[in-house]
Order: C-alpha cells, then structure tokens, then sequence
C-alpha cells in the first residue's frame, strides 16, 4: 500500500510490528528490520523486542569476590519451609492457583471481593500479574499485601523485568518480602504496547533467568553484589513455560537455565492440546519441577481464533475452534468453554501438580466452576 504521497507504508500498526519481530527471534532469525515504510514507531518497537530477547544487560548471577565480604556457596531454605504453597507442592499435594490482576483504576475493593470469593470457592492461592499486556495498572504488590490482609490467603505476585532496573527489581523483592509475600513468579515479560502509554521505555536489565538468580542468592541471604544480608529472603519462586512455543527446543533450554537459576516450580501457558501438553510433561520429567498448568476457559469463538494465531505460545486446535464456533455466543459459549477446560483438567490431573486459572475478562464465575468441577469449596477444601 502507499499513502497519499506515494511512499510505501505498512498496513499494520508498530505493536503489531513488534509483536511479529519478538516471534522471528524466539524462532531463531538473528537480525530484524524492515523496508522503505517502516517508521520510527516501528524501529521502537523492534528495538524492545531486541532487548527482551537479548537476555538483559546484567547477569544476576553472584560472582565469588565481587565484594569485599562474598560469601561462597550459599544455600537456601528447602522450598516447604518458605511458604505454605511451597509446603503444599513439596507434599505433592494437588494445588490451585487463580488469577485476579490489579485493577486499572484506584478502587482495589472489587477484586479483593472476588479473590475472597475465589478462595471460598477452594482456589489455594491468588495469582496477582504485572502490569498485563503492558498496560498500567495499580501496583501488584500493593494489591498482592491487600489481599493478603482481607482474605487470609497467600497470592504469588508477578514480577516483571521490562519496567524496573537491576536497582528497583532488588527494592521491589525487599518491599515484597517485607509486606509478607513468599510466592513470586518470575518473568521477562512483553515490550510496551501502542496505547495510552506508547513511548514508555522497556528497561530489560535482566532477564527472567538473572532474575531468578538474584532471587535465589536473596533467598541464602545474598545480596546482588556479593554481600552478606541483614538477613534472608524465603521466597518460592515460579518460571514460566510455553509448552506449544515455536522453538520448542529452545524453550526447553530456557527452562532448564531457569532451573538451574533458582526456580522451584514452573506455571504453564494454558493448553488446550493433550498431546502438546502429554509432549511437554514427557520432556520435562527429569527436571523434576512441580508443574502448575495454565487453564484459560475460552469465552468465544472469536476469543479462540485470537488466541490461536495472535498470541505466541498459544495454539488451540481446530476441534476446539470449531466447539467454541458451534456453541454461538454469550452464556452458551462461555458454559462450552469452562467445559474444554474441565475436560483438559480433568485428562491431566493424575500428572501435575496444580492448575493456574486465568478466568477470561475477569469473570470469576468461570474459575469457581473449575474450582467446583475439582470438587473444591464447600465439602471439598484445598487440596481436595
């Protein structure tokens, strides 16, 4: 296409641009661009992708006489000793994670409501996520010690390596630790989007595995630097994993790298093949991590078809489209999709560990049907 001028112009707006640039280096090209067309916009975006890709600028790795007073080989707390989820999956006892993200405005009061009607409901710990899809929202942690407070229940908040430097992800682990969270997952996560905010900077010091390995020196009373803590962190720290990820084989070297930085658990993408996931599990046994798989009930048939060929990571088969097409729309769809998912829940439960509920567009009534279909709640309970 070509504007008014002549000049050549892209169809597609820079988030997208992005979007597909992030997806040709996770599939091993190692260099992006564009042709006559692509404008600074664009540049910024494939720049982010870049930095996410690239591993981040820091190692968190504690390198042995960084620091006047290093301290070798340090050692952390068994993972049932940090926190009662760590505790509940160290027994190998079935557990259940649901997620409620912060709000986009100043009112918290709802989704402290409906994480205490999700716990009630059965569901052991809340999910609490990092500025989801690069939009910004009230603080995970501020959200995260709330519910905390209110319900009684423990959450695992996200944290997110594009918007805080080495220094602040280091503050952010204090603060957190200090508000009495034990549960963190951690992730790289996506390049600012194209919206309210589109030239916030991605800052990508480190990476998901840097971090990872700064949490868990934290974690034997190690400081970024070397140094000696006041004293230890006792966080259980979750990664995640892409079981339908292009590069298939690179994910499974990330994970492994994840391992070996630090990570106790891992919480999946949701699936909605068996036989990927039946893939994944296979090649993932000798790691032996507990697994916690991703559960995200489709809400349409349109919510489908993004899902599958917008979202990288993600595919749902064309049966399951077809099943969402066929259910039509509203209640009705929604009814068949919380269905997929009890039937994928169902299939796997002998061989994971736990769930991670994603209810779609923040209806909640979705999770606690998952949560009903497990048999939790009233006369089921955590665990059951």
């Amino acid at each position: 296409p070509q504007d008014v001028d002549g000049r050549a112009i892209y169809v597609t707006n820079p988030e997208y641009f992005g979007v597909y640039a992030r997806r040709l280096l996770k599939a091993g090209v190692r260099g992006v661009g564009g042709c006559c067309g692509t404008s600074p916009a664009h540049v910024r975006q494939m720049a982010a992708a870049v930095r996410m890709m690239s591993g981040g600028r820091a190692s968190g790795r504690v390198e042995a006489g960084r620091s006047a007073d290093p301290v070798a080989s340090p050692v952390a707390p068994p993972m049932a000793e940090r926190s009662k989820l760590g505790a509940s999956l160290a027994a190998g006892r079935f557990s259940v994670s649901v997620e409620v993200n912060p709000p986009l405005g100043l009112d918290p009061g709802p989704r402290v409501e409906a994480a205490a009607k999700l716990v009630a409901a059965g569901a052991d710990v809340i999910n609490v996520s990092d500025g989801p899809r690069a939009s910004c929202r009230m603080s995970n942690l501020t959200m995260a010690e709330r519910m905390q407070r209110a319900v009684g229940c423990e959450t695992i908040l996200h944290v997110c390596c594009r918007d805080r430097s080495l220094l602040g992800l280091v503050s952010h682990l204090m603060a957190a630790h200090v508000s009495g969270i034990r549960n963190l997952v951690v992730i790289t996560g996506d390049p600012p989007k194209m919206g309210d905010f589109p030239d916030s900077t991605a800052v990508y010091d480190v990476d998901s595995v840097g971090l990872l390995e700064i949490a868990a020196a934290m974690n034997a009373g190690v400081d970024p630097a070397g140094k000696q803590m006041e004293a230890p962190t006792q966080f259980v720290l979750a990664t995640g994993a892409e079981p339908a990820a292009l590069d298939y084989e690179r994910e499974l070297r990330r994970l492994e790298a994840k391992k070996a930085a630090g990570a106790d658990f891992v919480m999946t993408q949701p699936v909605y093949d068996p036989e990927t996931l039946d893939r994944f599990l296979c090649d993932v046994r000798s790691l032996d991590l507990p697994i916690l798989v991703g559960v995200l009930p489709l809400a349409s048939h349109g919510n489908a078809e993004f899902l599958h060929h917008e979202v990288p990571g993600m595919r749902v088969p064309a049966h399951v489209r077809e099943r969402m097409r066929a259910a039509g729309k509203g209640r009705a769809a929604r009814a068949e999709g919380v269905a997929i998912a009890q039937e994928l829940v169902d299939g796997v439960r002998d061989r994971v560990d736990g769930i991670y509920v994603m209810p779609p567009l923040g209806r909640y009534a979705s999770a606690v049907a998952i949560l009903e279909g497990l048999g939790r709640g009233a006369g089921g309970g955590p665990g059951g």
